[in-house]
């Protein structure tokens, strides 16, 4: 009879992939984690997805025309009660970095207002494009695990230091150890939301005698779809998410 492993049991098999540094890099973010909670410091995940227009419209044509859609950055951050009280930004893929850099100010401003002091947890996505990034390095004894002077998501650069002073701790998550970082559960559920959504719901037609138009209300669908996320869902995710710290902290111990 065939047998198959359950996700949780195939993950443990192939742990052996991942090489020392990794494990160590893993082992040094799950306690810098777990000492900053101990001096009450509250979990918050940031990151971004990219939303081409192409998902919205459910057009291919000018996919199969080789042209080129415009992408948006959707941005927003969550906490293990749900979405945080922070509007998100929608943010143009075409536009400089450097415009938009007040965007990580205005969410450190908020979250000391909401929560007082936080720990940001954010994924840098030039690792990932790196395939891992540099080497490991432990570091000190009695340190906090080291950030990069800089992170930089596709619209945005988020700065630790920003994170600091407005009484912040800023860590990044081990790029191999994805269980860790619960906001790809939400970015799945908005990118099912939008492609099984009836794009009627949110779409107004003008029939004209010669020409027809369709207008797409982009922002009402981004908002129904992060509603789908909703705090038990979060839950939920943040309860598995726990469960893979339990282990790697008991596993790489």
């Amino acid at each position: 009879m065939q047998r198959f492993a359950n996700p949780v049991l195939r993950h443990v098999i192939r742990r052996g992939c991942f090489d020392t540094a990794s494990e160590r890099q893993c082992l040094q973010y799950l306690r810098a984690l777990r000492t900053l909670h101990l001096n009450s410091f509250n979990t918050i995940f940031s990151g971004e997805i990219d939303i081409p227009e192409s998902l919205i419209s459910g057009e291919k044509i000018a996919e199969e025309a080789g042209l080129c859609w415009l992408v948006w950055t959707l941005v927003h951050t969550g906490s293990c009660q749900g979405w945080v009280p922070w509007r998100y930004k929608l943010l143009r893929g075409d536009l400089p970095i450097h415009q938009q850099n007040g965007v990580f100010q205005e969410l450190c401003e908020s979250l000391s207002t909401s929560y007082g002091k936080c720990i940001i947890v954010m994924r840098d996505k030039t690792q990932l494009m790196r395939g891992g990034g540099k080497r490991w390095q432990e570091p000190e004894t009695g340190t906090l695990l080291p950030v990069p002077p800089a992170i930089y998501m596709s619209s945005t650069e988020c700065c630790p230091e920003v994170a600091r002073v407005n009484g912040h701790q800023f860590l990044v998550v081990p790029s191999s150890y994805k269980y860790l970082y619960p906001m790809d559960v939400t970015w799945f559920s908005l990118k099912w939301f939008l492609i099984i959504n009836n794009r009627k719901d949110f779409a107004l037609r003008s029939l004209e005698r010669t020409h027809s138009y369709r207008c797409i209300l982009f922002s009402d669908m981004i908002v129904k779809g992060i509603e789908k996320m909703t705090p038990n869902k979060w839950k939920v995710a943040i309860n598995r998410m726990k469960r893979w710290e339990n282990y790697y902290l008991d596993t790489l111990s």
